[in-house]
């Protein structure tokens, strides 16, 4: 892991463990804020494993979890992580429900992944905010909290101090989302790396693609990405890319959402959103020269997506992110 100067405390980042834990959700934190950073003199992170219940604690596979200590843990944490609650239907223990209540009270930043949604509702805690959780539980979460604004087809949601992503791979990009907030983009980066896993994808991207792109216009369809990602200052309309990729405008317009879950025009801005965002977080160059490198045109027109999407400005993503 590549070494960061701090002389910041560590978070301090309590794991939810339950019985009949969600073993890959409760390893991705644990990963992220734990073992990715293995052997740093001072990490940047410290991770207890919190029971949020009294007896035996068995994770699916066959394992056997010994937490650190029971919610008392919870006291000191600046960031919980809830993975995967075990099922929509199983009622979220009074105690739990009300220590994570009072930890967020306290200032913690509360997180869930996939299904851990659930505990926070049951908490109290998403009421009248955004939330999301895997596609498949939307309908149900939407009858069961129907007070909770559900965002059904994004990877996370980022509400400042409660976020929660959505089936469980996207607990790494939430995680990694985290780690760029607090750290920036170079240790997020070096994370993903270690993981072989994409640094950076917005929450706002598609859960999941219906259908794969037939095979025979796979590879097409994947140089016509590339050299998009490649030429976003560029002319990116419908009409163009249609004829790069041979394709009548409807037929490529059916072959991009089967492959990509988005429109071109999604796709084309969320990739110059992120790029913006690199180059925020990354260079000194100026909001206009910003929005012309990432194909936005004007810096009013930078604002208006960043508004929109990230519900911020370009100025103060870049007080936050900027290393």
């Amino acid at each position: 892991m590549t070494k960061h100067a701090t002389s910041k405390p560590p978070h301090r980042v309590a794991v939810l463990a339950y019985d009949g834990l969600c073993t890959f959700e409760y390893g991705i934190a644990v990963e992220v804020f734990g073992a990715a950073w293995s052997g740093d003199p001072a990490p940047p992170y410290t991770v207890a494993t919190v029971a949020g219940e009294p007896g035996a604690l068995h994770a699916q596979g066959g394992l056997t979890v010994t937490p650190g200590g029971g919610l008392e843990l919870l006291e000191d944490a600046t960031t919980v992580i809830v993975p995967g609650w075990r099922r929509p239907h199983h009622q979220v223990p009074g105690r739990l429900a009300e220590a994570l209540a009072a930890a967020h009270r306290r200032g913690a930043r509360m997180v869930s992944i996939c299904g851990g949604a659930y505990v926070l509702a049951a908490a109290g805690l998403l009421a009248g905010r955004r939330a999301t959780t895997h596609w498949r539980l939307a309908d149900d979460f939407a009858r069961r909290h129907p007070g909770v604004v559900f965002e059904a087809n994004v990877l996370y949601v980022d509400e400042g101090d409660i976020l929660t992503s959505a089936g469980s791979a996207a607990g790494i990009d939430l995680c990694l989302h985290l780690v760029r907030r607090d750290l920036g983009p170079q240790a997020a980066n070096a994370i993903a790396c270690g993981l072989v896993v994409p640094p950076h994808r917005g929450g706002g991207q598609a859960q999941f693609v219906r259908r794969p792109v037939a095979s025979d216009g796979s590879a097409r369809l994947a140089e016509l990405l590339d050299w998009m990602r490649a030429s976003l200052d560029q002319d990116l309309s419908l009409d163009r890319l249609s004829r790069r990729a041979g394709l009548a405008p409807r037929t490529f317009l059916r072959r991009f959402s089967e492959a990509t879950g988005m429109t071109p025009a999604e796709w084309v801005t969320a990739e110059r959103l992120a790029h913006a965002c690199d180059l925020l977080e990354t260079t000194r160059l100026g909001m206009e020269e910003i929005a012309a490198g990432s194909g936005f045109g004007s810096a009013a027109t930078l604002r208006h997506h960043f508004r929109r999407r990230l519900s911020t400005t370009p100025t103060l993503y870049r007080a936050q992110f900027a290393r």
